[in-house]
């Protein structure tokens, strides 16, 4: 197992509630990982907690990442033991060239022009039309998360924490973005994503559906999201929804009993 997450608790700022509560889940390695739930239920703080953020330290609980626990571990050192986090919002640093960004954070300067040309090609970035463009206004929002993957691919982390990488992205590069997720899995490499949508969890083997601050089912994807869609209350959503490769991930018996079992709680 890559990463565990036991019995997590991380408190607010001012630690008079705790944002999330007893969460715990685990990642396997060489996999993709989706927590979803909605909006204020704790996503985001969980992976700030596992990068080890200043004022996102669990108050209970334990991190474990390669069976060592890191729970009191600072950024720097995760980050030295392989962890990384992609923003939901890319980077601003302005004048750069993407050259010189993506090669910032890669250990190995040996053949470093090289290693930035695969990275931008692992995200579907033509490498003679970006590498020697700047980080400026030019750049699209959709470009500069690219570029900013590309960056956190090229320094080969063993876990990456993806949080909400589909905000402020059309369908049309969504569809994309899922086939880097892809990419990112054959070169050995975990992603630990955070989402609120099922057209991008259904990217992943696993999943962890965190509802108001507390984990409540861990298991295949397409359950998890079932699970989300019973508790949100939405059935038809559900049952136009939950496909994979064309095929209905469960048919309308399943999906109306677990909606029937969530409303007689």
């Amino acid at each position: 197992m890559l990463l565990e997450l036991n019995n997590l608790t991380i408190p607010t700022f001012d630690k008079r509630k705790n944002i999330v509560e007893k969460i715990s889940l685990d990642v396997q390695k060489g996999s993709i990982h989706a927590i979803i739930g909605p909006n204020g239920s704790g996503k985001s703080t969980i992976a700030y907690s596992i990068m080890g953020l200043e004022n996102y330290q669990p108050s209970e609980g334990e991190i474990i990442f390669e069976g060592e626990n890191i729970t009191e571990l600072g950024v720097t050192e995760r980050a030295q033991r392989g962890i990384t986090l992609a923003w939901q919002e890319p980077a601003r640093i302005e004048g750069l060239s993407v050259l010189k960004y993506i090669a910032l954070g890669i250990k190995d300067k040996s053949n470093l022009k090289k290693k930035v040309i695969e990275a931008l090609k692992t995200v579907n970035l033509e490498p003679k039309k970006y590498i020697n463009r700047f980080i400026d206004e030019s750049l699209s929002g959709g470009e500069r998360k690219r570029i900013e993957l590309a960056a956190t691919i090229a320094m080969r982390p063993k876990l990456i924490l993806l949080d909400e990488p589909d905000a402020g992205l059309d369908m049309i590069v969504i569809e994309d973005f899922l086939n880097i997720f892809n990419k990112i899995k054959e070169l050995d490499m975990t992603i630990l994503l955070i989402t609120h949508r099922e057209d991008i969890g259904m990217v992943a083997d696993r999943g962890t559906l965190v509802w108001q601050g507390m984990s409540l089912i861990t298991d295949k994807f397409a359950e998890v999201m079932l699970r989300y869609c019973a508790k949100a209350g939405l059935k038809e959503f559900c049952k136009r929804t939950l496909f994979e490769d064309t095929e209905k991930c469960f048919d309308e018996d399943y999906i109306d009993k677990i909606f029937a079992e969530e409303n007689s709680k």
